[in-house]
């Protein structure tokens, strides 16, 4: 018995399915998850010593890699000076001053503990700001795992819903509507039906949570021009692309201002940490300053302010994100040409890429993604494992570039995911 299946025995007698992310139990993949114990740069090793290229990292928070020497000092030295107050301090001050003075259509910012949070809270604002209670989403988008987003497309009148869970009750799944992306006649039938009932629509500019499903610029100013006519607050979930895809995240590459926008990941250097923030007047709702109500015992932790400070600091200071889109490029080139004869194909933002099955047409929703992709990814990511390339464990999820992933480490990895398609094929 491997040490890996040893501790997936342990785990499972003590957490749901023997993990804590429903991911990271390689379900679907023929075999059990691996553990980990270390990681550095643009490596992991797991608990019987192999090293692999991680491509995974954390699902998107590491911009610089693991354990930067930078962020790790700004770490150490917080961790020597205090671990957490639950009352006010300046390293969370310094952060959002950081984020405001460059990014100005966040007036305004709150910090709370994960992507999931920040999104219920701004959501909880719309509601209070417009008086309304429904919200449009759009089918292939994940906003974190709050009730009334946790939600599909039905079959029926334009934008019905049903729930992806158990446990969520069709009252909460009806206060939510579901657009499918890239559907200009389905997203004008939804506002001309509920328009005026919709508090805000939400949407992640950059869906990469279900495959990267690059949008159309003029579908993402439709939506936001139809939510302005109504009066329907606009939410960007930049949890993922926030601070990825550039500073200002797809808000500034779009050069679209939401009123409201949520952010994770990245902004708490490998820590966990959200977000959301917007318009003065929108944020001055939340209490004290207003009647919405929303708290965080460890909001605002000062270790997660410190990283997160830590490493934006170093992105803008090197540009990383022009670094990035470079170093992807020529990796996505490579894998693109080597993949073309197995039918592959690459889709890449910036510093995001997956692999999937090729198509005729960019793929822009879930229903245009090939029924056999699922069931195909699972040889090719053990062909990748035995290669030392660890990918997200599962063919829907997208792939990160690092700074710490440089052009030989790249290259490298490019013939080993060559080499592992072409033997995922075949076995």
């Amino acid at each position: 018995m491997s040490i890996h299946t040893d501790l997936f025995d342990r785990s499972k007698k003590v957490s749901p399915g023997g993990v804590h992310s429903p991911v990271r139990s390689f379900k679907n993949l023929g075999m059990d998850p691996l553990f980990f114990r270390s990681a550095n740069g643009a490596y992991i090793t797991d608990m019987e010593g192999k090293e692999y290229i991680d491509f995974c990292q954390s699902f998107g928070p590491l911009l610089l890699g693991h354990r930067d020497a930078d962020v790790e000092k700004a770490v150490i030295e917080q961790i020597h000076t205090a671990w957490t107050f639950g009352a006010p301090e300046p390293y969370s001050l310094e952060l959002a001053e950081w984020i405001t003075k460059r990014i100005s259509w966040v007036e305004k910012l709150r910090f709370v503990s994960s992507g999931t949070e920040a999104v219920m809270s701004a959501i909880r604002i719309a509601r209070a700001a417009t008086g309304r209670d429904k919200v449009l989403k759009f089918d292939g988008c994940y906003h974190g795992h709050m009730d009334s987003l946790l939600v599909q497309s039905g079959s029926g009148l334009a934008g019905e819903s049903s729930s992806t869970s158990a446990g969520i009750s069709e009252s909460t799944a009806a206060q939510t509507l579901v657009c499918n992306l890239d559907d200009d006649t389905m997203l004008e039938k939804i506002f001309s039906v509920h328009g005026k009932e919709l508090a805000c629509l939400v949407i992640e500019p950059l869906p990469a949570n279900y495959g990267l499903l690059i949008q159309r610029q003029d579908f993402i100013e439709k939506a936001v021009s139809l939510a302005k006519a109504h009066g329907t607050l606009v939410l960007f979930d930049e949890v993922i692309s926030g601070f990825r895809v550039a500073l200002g995240g797809m808000a500034e590459l779009l050069n679209i201002r939401p009123d409201l926008v949520c952010y994770g990941k990245i902004l708490g250097g490998g820590f966990p940490v959200g977000c959301y923030g917007g318009r003065n007047d929108l944020m001055d709702l939340v209490a004290p300053a207003g009647p919405v109500y929303q708290a965080g015992t460890l909001s605002a932790n000062p270790i997660g302010m410190r990283a997160g400070l830590a490493s934006l600091q170093k992105c803008e200071r090197l540009n990383v994100w022009e670094k990035l889109k470079t170093r992807t490029h020529s990796f996505v080139s490579a894998l693109s040409e080597g993949l073309n004869e197995l039918n592959l194909s690459v889709s890449s933002h910036n510093s995001i890429f997956w692999i999937h099955t090729k198509t005729q047409k960019p793929i822009r929703s879930i229903t245009e993604i090939p029924s056999e992709h699922g069931k195909n990814f699972a040889p090719f990511f053990r062909s990748c494992l035995k290669r030392g390339i660890y990918l997200a464990p599962s063919g829907y999820e997208v792939g990160f570039l690092s700074l710490a992933h440089s052009e030989e480490i790249l290259q490298s990895s490019a013939k080993k995911i060559i080499e592992a398609a072409y033997d995922g094929k075949n076995s």
